[in-house]
């Protein structure tokens, strides 16, 4: 099995050995000038994750759910916050996806 085959495999739950849901706060990325927002919102969540779920940022991974939230308005109003669920497995990689209803 190659090692793209090894990655899409669904985790389980018992792989999962920690889950917190987070508020993260982006309103700092509203400080940059208006092109380069959505990606400082990108570099603040990242930040975020790794100072609370104490990890290496390279340990991170955003799913397509958040990346699109934070992009829905465009690279020039990304929002002021948003509702996450990480999820860290065994091996130290965190999942970052949306929290439920969001």
């Amino acid at each position: 099995m190659s090692d793209k085959e090894e990655k899409t495999e669904p985790k389980s739950e018992s792989d999962i050995v920690e889950e917190r849901i987070y508020t993260v706060p982006l309103s700092k990325a509203w400080i940059m000038p208006v092109t380069k927002r959505a990606p400082r919102a990108i570099r603040i969540l990242r930040e975020f994750i790794g100072r609370h779920m104490k990890v290496e940022n390279e340990d991170i991974i955003i799913s397509n759910d958040v990346n699109e939230k934070i992009w829905s308005r465009g690279i020039e109003k990304p929002p002021r916050k948003v509702r996450i669920k990480a999820a860290k497995d065994k091996d130290g990689l965190v999942t970052v996806h949306l929290a439920e209803g969001e």
